[in-house]
């Protein structure tokens, strides 16, 4: 019986030389199917080409604050490789009327401690106080808090506020009392009127939502002319791509809004079997959105800020999953290598 590696008989050679020499010939036959370095990269992996865009993530993603700290969702967000972090003010958290400015340099401190900008502040509160409300205490409520917000927006260091103006309808809101549209208009105005000036001497840029189903500023023309009234450098937009998908198309409205755009909401929806609710939003990527003409939009009217995935569904199980799941998808939209 021959042994696995014995020498054949009259030629010296054994199987372990007969194994290494195949092998070698099946690496140099393989060679010609490895693709060249100047070869077209794959569009089935990421865009083709490279956008300037930076990495940012709303603070809803995170499982805040029942299951982490504010410290531990900035250091997720490093580590997960995103350039910034969204907050959002509300009425109890760190990021409330209960924080003022000592508070507030503080997280902003830590935020440059870990390495992660905050790239802007944004609110549900919005929706009970709205600016357009036909109930002047709400009205008179909104704008209090949006004061503060803009106060908080200035020690936190960001320049950015995001701004609802106005709604004609909450259908979200069963008790709410639809505001007349002209109304809803002349009150939208004279509301951002009266924050802008103390926006102006804080360095904070009002950036108005286009919104999901509120029957304002339904149209990029509408948006633009609500902007180009105020005739100031501290009022802008910020462009949310999920919030017209239902009958619209994000790529449709940049090159109208422009220069306008100052931050922006990348948030995925859905076509398929919509209720008209928050669960149309989907993880980035598991929609129906046309990323590679919305990015392309994007680059063509020089938008070169952050991209804020936002998202109002932290994973119950593993949150981290989705925090690094939505990193690995901006990377593949702003063509970065995967």
């Amino acid at each position: 019986m021959t042994t696995p590696f014995a020498p054949y008989p009259g030629n010296g050679i054994n199987r372990r030389d007969i194994i290494k020499t195949a092998l070698a010939a099946a690496g140099v036959a393989g060679l010609g199917n490895v693709p060249k370095s100047n070869a077209a990269p794959d569009v089935r992996k990421a865009s083709p080409r490279s956008f300037r865009m930076k990495k940012s993530i709303n603070l809803w993603a995170f499982p805040y604050p029942d299951r982490m700290s504010l410290k531990e969702c900035f250091q997720l967000a490093k580590n997960a490789g995103f350039d910034g972090i969204e907050l959002n003010y509300d009425l109890e958290s760190d990021l409330s009327p209960n924080s003022g400015q000592k508070e507030f340099v503080a997280i902003r401190k830590e935020a440059e401690r870990i390495g992660i900008q905050i790239s802007g502040l944004c609110s549900f509160l919005f929706w009970p106080y709205p600016l357009t409300s036909n109930d002047p205490q709400e009205r008179a409520r909104g704008m209090e808090l949006a004061g503060k917000m803009t106060e908080a927006a200035h020690y936190l260091g960001t320049e950015n506020l995001l701004v609802v103006p106005g709604a004609v309808h909450m259908p979200w809101r069963k008790d709410h009392d639809p505001t007349p549209n002209d109304l809803c208009d002349l009150r939208a105005r004279e509301a951002v009127k009266k924050l802008l000036p103390k926006a102006e001497k804080l360095g904070v840029h009002l950036n108005m939502e286009n919104i999901f189903f509120n029957g304002y500023l339904m149209s990029p023309m509408e948006m633009n002319d609500f902007v180009d009234s105020f005739d100031s450098n501290h009022v802008h937009i910020h462009f949310d791509t999920g919030n017209i998908m239902l009958f619209q198309f994000p790529e449709h409205w940049i090159p109208i809004l422009g220069k306008r755009i100052r931050n922006v909401h990348l948030k995925e929806f859905t076509k398929k079997g919509t209720d008209f609710s928050l669960e149309c939003f989907r993880p980035l990527l598991d929609g129906t959105t046309n990323w590679p003409a919305v990015m392309e939009a994007f680059d063509k009217v020089g938008y070169d800020r952050y991209l804020t995935f936002e998202y109002f569904h932290p994973f119950e199980h593993y949150p981290e999953a989705l925090i690094y799941q939505t990193s690995d998808s901006l990377d593949r939209l702003l063509g970065k290598s995967p």
